[in-house]
């Protein structure tokens, strides 16, 4: 009973610390978990380092997840939800369905972080948002200060999934106005896209680039059609840069030659308002480091729950 008491008198002073980290402009914060749980973000990037060594495309899918959940109602882990009667899971999406990944890796960082604080205090938004960086982080790419204190939302929603998550063969004013709507301008679309320089995509998602669009060199698209056929092989996998398995700028040199992998890819370069920049970052791994990190902090606050608005569920893959 005493050790009872103790556990419950713990647990409502670590609430109350949580509380008032919140603030009262329920503003995030890097160090929304020093005091309640200074082992968490250590936790976190044990397990996420430990996952991309043993296969480095994990990588790739983590950092999807956090730009899939974020563009889907905010950054407030309705992707991890499973579906139930009254959940309308946001897995079965369109753009996600047979392709969104790396729950399994959430779910482990879940149990690993509420093992080493003791109590479920960290939110499945937040552990999405710094096993993204974590990930970059372990390709080789920049860090950055992620903003914590995100709550985890309790309802998910297919619809908005597929109406509001970019498609893979958007032109540029369909990715700018996508982008847009999520308080994002084209520098941000530009420096996020660049994220597509570690991972892989389906045969699916570029076959229409490499048989039928004329912005593509010759050769790069022969070499994608030994493993796309023109019909059938939907779900072959292509490198969407030379170097899927390293965080570097070889992404935005391979659109300047024609070679992007995706028609929403050589959009980005194709004689539109975006040349430059992605001119400048071919040239400059350093100057697309730099705005891609400042890029994703600035899309890890899209609509952002906070303080009562959401909760820390107990299981990422359900509403407590």
């Amino acid at each position: 009973m005493v050790s009872r008491t103790i556990f419950c008198l713990s647990a409502f002073l670590v609430l109350s610390v949580l509380a008032t980290s919140a603030s009262s402009e329920e503003e995030l914060s890097p160090y929304y978990y020093n005091q309640v749980c200074p082992q968490a973000l250590p936790a976190i990037k044990r397990v996420v380092e430990a996952a991309v060594y043993n296969e480095s495309r994990m990588g790739a899918s983590l950092l999807r997840l956090h730009f899939h959940d974020c563009f889907v109602n905010g950054c407030d882990a309705s992707i991890l939800l499973d579906p139930t009667s009254t959940i309308d899971s946001e897995k079965n999406a369109l753009p996600n369905s047979n392709s969104i990944r790396g729950f399994e890796v959430i779910d482990q960082v879940k149990l690993e972080v509420d093992k080493v604080c003791g109590l479920s205090v960290v939110s499945c938004a937040d552990i999405v948002a710094v096993a993204a960086r974590d990930s970059v982080v372990a390709l080789g790419g920049p860090t950055w200060e992620v903003q914590l204190g995100r709550k985890d939302s309790t309802t998910a929603s297919r619809d908005k999934a597929n109406s509001d998550l970019p498609s893979p063969f958007m032109d540029l004013p369909a990715l700018i106005n996508n982008f847009k709507t999520q308080g994002l301008d084209e520098r941000d679309l530009v420096a996020l896209s660049g994220g597509h320089t570690i991972g892989l995509a389906q045969c699916f998602t570029f076959r229409n680039r490499i048989y039928n669009e004329t912005n593509i060199d010759p050769e790069f698209g022969d070499q994608r059609k030994s493993s796309c056929p023109l019909s059938g092989g939907d779900s072959n996998r292509s490198p969407l840069d030379p170097t899927p398995a390293h965080f570097d700028g070889a992404y935005f040199d391979s659109l300047v030659k024609k070679r992007g992998l995706l028609s929403s890819d050589q959009a980005l370069f194709n004689g539109g308002s975006t040349d430059g920049l992605v001119q400048a970052y071919s040239s400059d791994a350093k100057a697309f480091g730099a705005d891609f990190a400042e890029s994703m902090v600035k899309m890890g606050n899209i609509k952002i729950l906070t303080g009562e608005q959401g909760q820390v569920r107990l299981n990422c893959r359900k509403p407590n």
